[in-house]
């Protein structure tokens, strides 16, 4: 495995440099979020072919990286028409004064190409250690990783149809799925990374790897994903009374009004 971290390692470096030169060109940071998914793809496919017999297993979660990734990044991408840089990130930019190259190459690509290493470890175990035939923990696996990005999915179609009415600009969305969640996208997100996690425990020390599972849901819970956004929102009587009644992240029924 330490060869394939290597391996992956050097890449993402180059990888992330090349996203930052082009954000840097376009005065755009959130072009890291367009970055994110290809980047699990780009680690799970030098992986795989590192490799010099590709176990069932492999194609399996190497696939189901790349589906992921690419889906994540065509909507990313879809969503940024037109918006220019994302909120947060402008922030940034506007904070940081004369040191935003620098903190933007090494406090988001940088960052962010070491966490994307941290959280595909369960890929890259899979992908360099010798691979029994498929079974019933398999089963199980796949079936987590369906659940999360079938979750997913839906979350950003749903959101995408509310942010196309005219009728709906400036609301926040309390309908579909978040009417049980008020990010499903991230706990989608979460759910199918474990799945990955259960993929790796066919692996030898593949349970070492839970610390990819664990890192992507502490993020999108308490740093990057739900604070970050909702902090946009905080003040404004529709959405404090949304947040009192729906969950913030694991979908569970509403709470009734006043309880």
């Amino acid at each position: 495995m330490e060869q394939g971290l290597a391996v992956s390692a050097a890449a993402v470096l180059a990888y992330m440099t090349l996203w930052f030169l082009a954000a840097m060109a376009r005065k755009d940071n959130s072009l890291a979020d367009v970055a994110w998914g290809p980047g699990f793809a780009l680690v799970a496919s030098l992986g795989l072919f590192q490799g010099r017999d590709l176990a069932a297993r492999q194609v399996l979660v190497t696939l189901l990286v790349i589906i992921w990734g690419s889906r994540l990044a065509v909507y990313i991408l879809r969503r940024k028409r037109g918006r220019g840089e994302d909120f947060r990130y402008a922030q940034w930019r506007r904070t940081w004064g004369r040191l935003f190259a620098l903190r933007s190459y090494f406090q988001v690509f940088m960052l962010q190409g070491a966490l994307m290493l941290a959280i595909a470890l369960p890929v890259i175990r899979v992908n360099t250690a010798p691979q029994p035939p498929l079974g019933t923990l398999d089963m199980v696996a796949a079936a987590v990783w369906l659940a999360g990005f079938a979750v997913e999915v839906t979350a950003d179609r749903e959101l995408s149809v509310f942010r196309r009415n005219p009728a709906n600009r400036g609301r926040v969305m309390t309908s579909g799925l978040r009417r049980y969640s008020r990010h499903p996208n991230y706990f989608g997100e979460s759910v199918l990374w474990w799945g990955i996690f259960v993929f790796a425990l066919n692996s030898p020390g593949g349970w070492l790897t839970v610390v990819s599972p664990l890192l992507i849901t502490f993020l999108l819970v308490k740093v990057s994903g739900v604070p970050l956004l909702e902090k946009k929102y905080r003040g404004r009587p529709d959405f404090e009374a949304y947040a009192r009644r729906t969950s913030a992240f694991v979908p569970w029924f509403p709470k009734k009004s006043g309880s």
